[in-house]
């Protein structure tokens, strides 16, 4: 369990990330057309997960537009924005910035993809939705870096993040 804050105060997640140099869990998470993604839609790709409560606060939009900003100068590379967001919003938000570098998942029917790596928050206001986190794989599937944001409110470490791959 990690302890993290909002705004302060400590919330919980359910475990913690996944330990750099093992392999990313396969997922099954919703795309905007409601279809399935699977990690091996990604297969040979590099990948920066973006992951975040929801898209609807400053903080999450905020790191959604600075990768989608460092995404269309990466090769081979896909960055993931994965929330519990209905895909409608997720679209919803991306159409009306024009962000078409990034690719949203979203993980509202059961949060599997949360509970497995860790990510869903377990008590407090925003129990049930993921921490502000990042999961970075290179393309043989490995994980590269993680970030577990200590305060949710906080951007992630994007430079860190693009470092690793």
């Amino acid at each position: 369990m990690a302890s993290i804050t909002l705004k302060g105060n400590p919330i919980n997640t359910s475990g913690e990330l996944p330990t750099v140099g093992t392999k990313l869990s396969d997922f099954k998470l919703i795309k905007n057309d409601l279809s399935v993604a699977t990690l091996a839609d990604f297969a040979g790709k590099k990948l920066v997960l973006n992951i975040f409560p929801s898209i609807d606060t400053g903080t999450c939009a905020a790191s959604v537009r600075k990768f989608n900003e460092s995404a269309s100068k990466l090769e081979n590379t896909n960055v993931l924005c994965i929330s519990r967001d209905l895909p409608f919003a997720q679209n919803r938000f991306c159409g009306a910035e024009g962000l078409e570098n990034v690719v949203n998942l979203s993980d509202f029917q059961a949060g599997d993809f949360g509970k497995t790596n860790g990510l869903e928050i377990v008590n407090g206001p925003l129990a049930g939705l993921h921490s502000r986190a990042i999961i970075v794989v290179d393309e043989n599937g490995t994980i590269t870096h993680t970030e577990q944001v200590g305060e949710i409110v906080d951007e992630p470490n994007y430079e860190a993040a693009l470092a690793a791959l």
